[in-house]
């Protein structure tokens, strides 16, 4: 196996159906390709949250800086409407297709393929390491959080890091990420007494109650966005009675929301508005909150310069710097050092027949080569 060549590896990744939270051979793969360039590799197993998770952290050099990429190899379930293998990584048309591709077996394979080049002319100013994890996809609480807490306990620290998610959109060079919103999830049950609807004076109907808690919770914009982030926003994602009866009020009525929120608030302070609002409104209610993650940013600096400037280099395109999505694991590594994000078109990612460009892997590769030069090459 070519080890510069990031084609070759990432079929090796997609032929290995690593659907969370199996791992499938993956991290085998990738650990002998890293061994083979003179990468230490520890691999570290969790299963607080389920099955044991696979995760593989691997460095090459002692000293710092410790510039570090990371990813994940788990993917999601196939689906349906492939009219491809989805595990056979095939090359048709100047593309690599396979569950993967996208997200993110091919950009792995460009981080490996640019340290190969990259080693090719000489030894790091400092360390390279690999931060890989088999649990993003899934809960995500045995995967990159484990390694970076095995990592703080071996005193090890991280200088910058560089996720390798699909953050283009359209075009690569497109699209970089210097921070993500927060994410919260609440589930409200409203309690009341049930009845007959002819008599609803004995009853105690907790819908409206619920519906005005939902009417104050929507009626204004949580904010206009900032400089770097857009306006957070409340999405209701359930609102269900369960009544099928149509002469019974209800004894329960339940809804669902998810927040999406910049820097301007917490999941703390958010937690805080909810419970709020719910007792303005008064009644029986439960209130579950989960925060899966807070907002972040990492303010443009040498980092994201150096990897801006290594993007136009390559593709002639000026990145725009985003906050935009869904969350990642950077919002763990944000903890511990520096990091942004930047990898392949993400068009077709959890989708059927998904698939990335090979011109793109390979420029791709030759922008993370510029990174490596910029951070650990000679003076």
């Amino acid at each position: 196996m070519s080890l510069s060549d990031p084609v070759v590896l990432a079929q090796a990744l997609i032929r290995c159906p690593s659907i969370t939270p199996e791992d499938a051979g993956a991290m085998d793969v990738l650990a002998e390709a890293l061994g083979r360039l003179g990468f230490t590799c520890h691999h570290i197993a969790s299963a607080t949250g389920g099955p044991s998770i696979r995760n593989l952290y691997a460095r090459l050099g002692r000293e710092e800086p410790n510039f570090c990429f990371a990813g994940h190899t788990d993917v999601v379930p196939v689906g349906k409407g492939w009219t491809t293998e989805p595990f056979a990584g095939d090359v048709i048309d100047g593309k690599l297709f396979g569950r993967g591709a996208a997200d993110m077996k091919g950009g792995i394979a460009c981080f490996v393929a640019a340290v190969a080049r990259f080693l090719a002319k000489g030894s790091p100013k400092g360390s390279i390491s690999l931060l890989i994890t088999g649990d993003e996809e899934g809960p995500a609480v045995d995967g990159t959080v484990k390694v970076l807490d095995w990592l703080a306990a071996r005193a090890e620290t991280l200088s910058a890091c560089i996720v390798g998610e699909p953050t283009n959109p359209r075009f690569l060079g497109e699209m970089m990420k210097i921070g993500r919103r927060g994410s919260l999830n609440c589930r409200l049950t409203v309690f009341g007494t049930q009845g007959h609807s002819a008599y609803p004076h004995l009853a105690d109907n907790p819908i409206p109650r619920l519906l005005e808690i939902l009417r104050r919770l929507t009626e204004q914009p949580l904010d206009e966005g900032n400089a770097h982030f857009q306006a957070s926003t409340l999405a209701l994602t359930t609102v269900d009675v369960g009544n099928l009866a149509t002469n019974v009020i209800p004894a329960e009525a339940r809804a669902g929301f998810n927040i999406r929120f910049n820097d301007l608030h917490s999941g703390a302070s958010l937690e805080r508005w909810v419970r709020d609002t719910v007792a303005l409104v008064g009644g029986d209610v439960e209130v579950t909150v989960e925060i899966s993650g807070e907002s972040f940013l990492t303010q443009p600096g040498s980092l994201s310069d150096g990897l801006a400037q290594a993007v136009t280099a390559v593709t002639g395109h000026i990145p725009e710097l985003s906050t935009t999505g869904g969350t990642s694991d950077a919002r763990f590594i944000k903890n511990y050092c520096p990091v942004v994000e930047f990898g392949l078109v993400g068009q077709s990612m959890h989708k059927s027949d998904e698939h990335v460009r090979v011109a793109d892997m390979e420029a791709l590769t030759e922008i993370y080569l510029h990174v490596l030069d910029a951070m650990v090459g000679p003076s």
